[in-house]
């Protein structure tokens, strides 16, 4: 198939790609390479599919209309893989209107692209943090999603209501993935395991926030991609037993889907702390600090829906995950 993959030189988007070149798809991969993190790592990420013959890059920010409809103009594309977006929960607080531009005008240019050049499903990246102030762990797709704490998993909940609206009114299929705190190789570096990994290897200290007092379901980014390319192949269908009166948050009349995508256990972070300092070979200096706006003390989702439907199983044990995370760091920077 030849399939657009949104966010291609991004963390899950550059591993998402390589696996689908390496099964034969060729892949159109877009981005803006902005610079909300270092842009020499995803450039290096992008290195890493440039020898696949089927593979094209095009350097396009998700808010130019003019670009995103040209893109799917030249590209011919069966199926669309949507990961570009502005990340962090943290940023938003600071600037929340890239969040509208990337999260909500992209996501819309992406949709439109998909309604009027007719592809056959849509696959795109949400998160866990849309459950918001909800405690009753595990999280479920069925429960409904709301209170959302931070403008980030509110423009990501957004992007679920929007991805309805068109399978309700377009019949376009849209499977929609609730990823649990994504780790591994080639990581965000805003993201605590490379944040942590990179302070105890430079001796410097990490500020804990809430004293570390947060569990997190933690998911290798390779059981992401299985997660992903299982969905692409399995488009979206009405559900023939929702009930208008009693609705499913996570189905619909519409050909429309949600998924929860998490490592399969809750970790506490002192726990991950653990596994970094066993892997590095060095001790942590820590630094307590207050609890940050918008941050979810606790996650842990409800698998069975991923795996009963899309077969994925046997994931990757966190302390394994880390230890290739510390492998690959210790390489990337000749550490």
């Amino acid at each position: 198939m030849r399939i657009l993959v949104t966010g291609a030189a991004g963390f899950i988007g550059a591993a998402t790609s390589k696996a689908l070149l390496g099964a034969g798809h060729e892949v159109t991969g877009i981005d803006n390479l902005n610079d909300y993190y270092d842009p020499a790592l995803k450039v290096a990420r992008l290195a890493t599919l440039a020898p696949f013959n089927e593979f094209q890059f095009k350097r396009i920010d998700l808010a130019d209309r003019r670009a995103m409809e040209d893109a799917f103009i030249a590209g011919g594309f069966h199926r669309v893989v949507h990961l570009g977006a502005q990340a962090g929960v943290r940023h938003s607080i600071e600037k929340p209107l890239a969040y509208v531009e990337s999260n909500l005008l992209g996501t819309a240019h992406v949709l439109e692209g998909c309604r009027t050049h007719a592809i056959e499903h849509l696959v795109y990246a949400s998160t866990s943090s849309v459950y918001g102030l909800r405690t009753d762990l595990p999280y479920s797709e069925s429960a409904p999603a709301g209170h959302q704490m931070s403008f980030y998993s509110a423009t990501k909940r957004s992007t679920e209501l929007l991805a309805h609206s068109y399978s309700h009114m377009f019949r376009l299929p849209t499977t929609g993935l609730r990823f649990f705190t994504v780790y591994g190789p080639w990581g965000r570096p805003d993201m605590a395991l490379f944040r942590f990994t990179r302070a105890i290897l430079e001796g410097k200290p990490i500020s804990l926030y809430n004293g570390g007092r947060h569990t997190r379901d933690f998911t290798y980014v390779d059981d992401v991609v299985r997660a992903i390319i299982a969905a692409i192949d399995r488009p979206a269908r009405p559900d023939p037993l929702f009930d208008p009166c009693n609705p499913s948050a996570a189905t619909s009349s519409a050909p429309w889907r949600i998924y929860n995508v998490g490592g399969g256990a809750p970790v506490p972070l002192m726990n991950y702390l653990e596994l970094i300092e066993r892997s590095t070979g060095r001790r942590a200096i820590i630094e307590p600090m207050d609890a940050q706006p918008g941050d979810v003390p606790d996650t842990c989702a409800k698998m069975e829906s991923l795996q009963n439907d899309l077969g994925i199983r046997d994931f990757v044990p966190v302390e394994e995950g880390v230890d290739r995370f510390v492998k690959w760091f210790r390489g990337y920077y000749g550490i």
